[in-house]
C-alpha cells in the first residue's frame, strides 16, 4: 500500500489538480472540479502513476480537509505484485492516515488477508480488524482449506512482520488452536526471525517427539538457528550458527542431550564446525571439526552413520606456479573394533611445490613435505609407532610432438626421503631413502568424422623405470593402492609416500571414444601395467599383486533425456573380478533416478571382508501435487538391508506436507537398528521459500 499514498499524493497537491501532475495519469468518464477547491472523478476510473494502478468508481479530493474519498469497487495493483481491494475509503492523500472498508490485502501474489476495515497510520503500519488470513484459494460459500481469523492483525511494512491478537487456526472452517498473541514474516521478508516448520518425529530408542526450530536473524551477516527436541526418552537442544564474512563463511552445528540411551553419561553431543577464510596474501585458512560424545550419539539421533570423524585444520596458497599448503588432522573411531590411540588420531602435514620453465623448456619442479603421525597409546610396536618424515622431490618434464601427430612426454624425477621413528619395534629410530624415476609416455590420437559421428581412439604406453635405494619404511600412507584410470600412466599408483615402485613397468592404454549428432556419447578404455616384479606392498585386491596387473575396464554411455551408464571393474587373466562397480542414472524434470552396485573381493591384508552392495535412490513428481523420495542399501554378501527410506509430499498452493520414514539395520554393541518418522506441514505464506511449483486450485461453479 506504500505506493497508493505517493500516486495519491501527486493527483491531489497541486492547485490545478490532475492537470499539473505530469508523473501521474488519471482516466476517467467525467472529471469535474467544484468551486476550485473539490475534485470528483467518477466512471471507470484508472489512475497510473510509476507502474502502478489504481481502478474504482469515483473519486473526491476535498482541498480544504484535505481528504480523500474513494468510493469502489477499488482495485489498486502495485508494481512489485501486490494487491489491494476494497469497497470503500477515507484516507488522507498520502495514505500515511485513513480508514478503508471491506478491504482485502493479498501480500506478494501469495497471503489474502481479508478484513472488515483497514485503518492506515503514519504510512507504515495497517491495522485489520475481523482479519481472516490465509494463502488458500477462497470461494465463495466454502471456507478454505486452512485460515487464521484473528479480532485484529496488524501489518509492519518497513520491519515486513504480521502481529495477530486473539487468533485462532482454522482448517475447512474448524477451529484448532487458539493464540492469544502470535507473530509471523510476511512473505515478502527473506530472513525473519520467529518459528520455522515444526516436525513431529518418532524414533524407536528416542521414542515419539517434537522438534520446533527458531530462527534469529542475529544481523545481516549472521545467523542462528535454535532446534529444541523432546520426546519420549531424550531432551535435545540443536544449535547452528553461520556468519559470512568479507573474506570467508563460518558455520557451526551442535547438539546436546540428555537422555535414556547412555547410561555412562548424563550429556551427550556432538560438534561439527567449518569455515573456509581468506587471511590475506593468497593464504585460505581453512577447518573442518568433527566430534561426538560417544560412539552411538550420531546414530541414534539419525545425524550420520559414519564411523570415523575426521577434524583438520589447514593453510593453503596456490599460484600458477606455487602452491604451499600445513594441516592438522584429528581422527576419532567410532568403531567397536578400533582404539584411537592406534590410529593415528594426530596427523601433521605441509608441503610446497614450485614450477619453473627452463630455457631448454619443459617444466621443472621443486617441492618438499613434512609429515608426523603420533599415536598417544602406550603400546610398543605398530600400535604405539610415531613417525615423522621429511622429503624432497626434483623433477623435469617435457613433451615431444612429431608431424604424424605422435606426442612423446619424457620425464625424469627423484624422491628422497628421511624417517624418525618412535616406539617402533622392527625399524632402526632413523631410515633414510633415495627413489629415481624416469618415464617415457606416448600417444597416438587417431581421429575419424564423417559430419554426424566423431570416433576418436587413442593408444597409450608408459614406460617407467624406479630403483629405490637405502632403508624400506614402515608404510602408513599407502596402505590401500588402487589401480585405476586416474593413475594409470602415473610414475607410481601408490597414493601416499612411504611405499615406493621397485621396478621397470610398462603401462599400457586403449581409449575410445565415440560422439553423434543424436546426442548419444560413449567411451570404452582398457588398460594395464607389466612390472619386471612383484612389489607386495600393493594389497590382494589393488589389481595389482603380481607382476602383470589385473586388466582395467572402463565404459561410459550418455543418451539423449538424460540417461547416463558408467561402469568400470578390474580383471584377472581368468576372467575372476577383483573389483566391479556400476552406475546409472536418469535426470529429467520430473524424474530423477540413481542405481549402483559395487563387488570387491576379501582383501586379508587390510583385514576387509567381501564387498557386495546394491544402492538405489531417486525423487519422482507422481503429479502437480504428489512427490516422492526414497533411497536403499543392501548388503549382497550379507543377505540383508543396510538401510531405506522414503519421502512422501503432497504440495498445493497453500500447503506443503511432507513425511518420512527411515530404517537404519547397522547394529553392533553400542548401534541398534532404528526407525524414524518424520511429520512436517508448511503453511505458505508466511516463508522465504516462495510459491510451490503446482497447479492452483480452482472453484466450482
Amino acid at each position: 500500500m506504500r505506493f497508493f499514498g505517493t500516486l495519491v499524493a501527486a493527483l491531489a497537491l497541486a492547485p490545478q489538480f490532475v492537470a499539473a501532475q505530469m508523473a501521474a495519469t488519471l482516466v476517467a468518464d467525467t472529471v469535474d472540479i467544484v468551486e476550485r477547491n473539490r475534485l470528483i472523478a467518477t466512471g471507470n476510473i484508472e489512475v497510473l502513476y510509476d507502474g502502478n494502478r489504481l481502478q474504482a468508481s469515483r473519486i473526491t479530493y476535498d482541498k480544504p480537509s484535505d481528504r480523500l474519498l474513494i468510493e469502489g469497487p477499488i482495485l489498486i495493483t502495485g508494481a512489485d505484485g501486490e494487491i489491494l481491494t476494497a469497497d470503500q475509503a477515507d484516507i488522507d492523500p498520502k495514505l500515511e492516515n485513513g480508514v478503508l472498508l471491506g478491504a482485502r490485502l493479498v501480500l506478494d501474489q501469495q497471503l489474502q488477508l481479508a478484513a472488515n476495515q483497514i485503518d492506515r497510520a503514519d504510512g507504515r503500519y495497517s491495522q485489520l480488524y475481523k482479519a481472516a488470513v490465509t494463502s488458500c484459494q477462497v470461494c465463495s460459500g466454502e471456507a478454505p482449506l486452512w485460515e487464521i481469523r484473528a479480532e485484529k492483525v496488524l501489518h509492519d511494512e518497513d520491519a515486513q512482520q504480521l502481529y495477530f491478537t486473539n487468533a485462532s487456526f482454522r482448517i475447512k472452517g474448524l477451529p484448532i488452536l487458539y493464540l492469544p498473541y502470535m507473530r509471523l514474516p510476511d512473505p515478502t521478508n527473506t530472513r525473519a526471525t520467529g518459528l520455522l516448520i515444526p516436525q513431529i518425529v518418532t524414533n524407536d530408542s528416542l521414542g515419539f517427539g517434537l522438534k520446533v526450530p527458531y530462527y534469529i536473524a542475529l544481523a545481516d551477516d549472521r545467523d542462528l538457528l535454535l532446534t529444541p527436541f523432546l520426546a519420549t526418552e531424550t531432551a535435545t537442544l540443536g544449535l547452528r550458527y553461520r556468519q559470512a564474512f568479507a573474506a570467508g563463511d563460518v558455520t557451526i552445528t551442535t547438539s546436546v542431550s540428555e537422555d535414556s540411551l547412555d547410561d555412562d553419561s548424563d550429556l551427550r553431543g556432538y560438534l561439527y564446525a567449518t569455515g573456509d577464510i581468506d587471511v590475506g596474501g593468497g593464504v585460505k585458512l581453512q577447518f573442518d571439526i568433527q566430534t561426538a560424545s560417544d560412539s552411538s550419539y550420531l546414530s541414534d539421533y539419525s545425524i550420520s552413520d559414519t564411523d570415523r570423524l575426521s577434524s583438520i585444520l589447514a593453510l593453503t596458497k596456490v599460484t600458477d606456479d606455487f602452491a604451499a599448503s600445513a594441516s592438522l588432522s584429528y581422527y576419532q573411531t567410532l568403531r567397536d573394533d578400533e582404539e584411537n590411540a592406534s590410529l593415528p588420531p594426530l596427523v601433521g602435514e605441509s608441503a610446497f611445490v614450485r614450477r619453473y620453465y627452463p630455457a631448454i623448456g619443459g617444466t621443472v619442479t621443486l617441492g618438499g613435505s613434512v609429515d608426523t603421525l603420533l599415536r598417544y597409546g602406550e603400546a610398543v610396536g605398530d600400535a604405539g609407532r610415531d613417525m615423522t618424515r621429511t622429503g624432497v622431490t626434483a623433477s623435469w618434464s617435457k613433451d615431444w610432438l612429431s608431424s604424424t601427430g605422435v606426442l612423446l612426454t619424457t620425464t625424469g624425477a627423484l624422491e628422497a626421503d628421511v624417517w624418525q621413528l618412535n616406539d617402533a619395534v622392527d625399524y632402526d629410530p632413523t631410515l633414510a631413502r633415495l627413489v629415481p624415476y624416469v618415464q617415457a609416455e606416448l600417444r597416438y590420437p587417431l581421429v575419424r568424422s564423417n559430419g554426424k559421428t566423431r570416433h576418436v581412439l587413442e593408444p597409450v604406453a608408459a614406460l617407467t623405470y624406479s630403483h629405490p635405494v637405502g632403508d624400506l619404511p614402515p608404510n602408513e600412507d599407502s596402505a590401500r593402492p588402487e589401480l585405476d584410470e586416474g593413475n594409470l600412466l602415473s610414475l607410481t599408483q601408490f597414493s601416499g609416500q612411504d611405499a615406493a615402485e621397485a621396478s621397470t613397468k610398462l603401462a599400457l592404454g586403449l581409449t575410445w571414444t565415440r560422439s553423434g549428432s543424436e546426442g548419444v556419447t560413449s567411451q570404452l578404455g582398457f588398460g594395464r601395467i607389466l612390472r619386471s616384479d612383484t612389489n607386495r606392498a600393493f594389497t590382494l585386491t589393488s589389481g595389482q599383486r603380481n607382476a602383470a596387473s589385473d586388466w582395467l575396464v572402463a565404459a561410459q554411455i550418455a543418451l539423449p533425456r538424460g540417461l547416463t551408464f558408467d561402469a568400470r571393474g578390474l580383471l584377472q587373466n581368468d576372467g575372476t573380478t577383483t573389483l566391479a562397480t556400476a552406475r546409472v542414472f536418469w535426470n529429467r524434470p520430473d524424474v530423477q533416478l540413481a542405481g549402483g552396485y559395487i563387488w570387491q573381493a576379501a582383501d586379508n591384508n587390510i583385514d576387509r571382508p567381501v564387498v557386495s552392495e546394491y544402492s538405489l535412490e531417486g525423487a519422482v513428481d507422481v503429479s502437480d501435487t504428489w512427490n516422492l523420495g526414497f533411497d536403499a542399501r543392501y548388503d549382497v554378501a550379507r543377505d540383508s538391508p543396510v538401510s531405506a527410506g522414503i519421502d512422501l509430499g503432497w504440495s498445493n498452493e497453500c500447503v506443503t506436507v511432507s513425511l518420512s520414514v527411515s530404517r537404519s539395520y547397522a547394529s553392533s554393541t553400542t548401534v541398534e537398528p532404528t526407525t524414524d518418522y518424520g511429520l512436517s506441514v508448511e503453511l505458505q505464506g508466511f516463508s522465504a521459500n516462495g510459491m510451490p511449483q503446482v497447479t492452483p486450485a480452482t472453484c466450482q461453479n
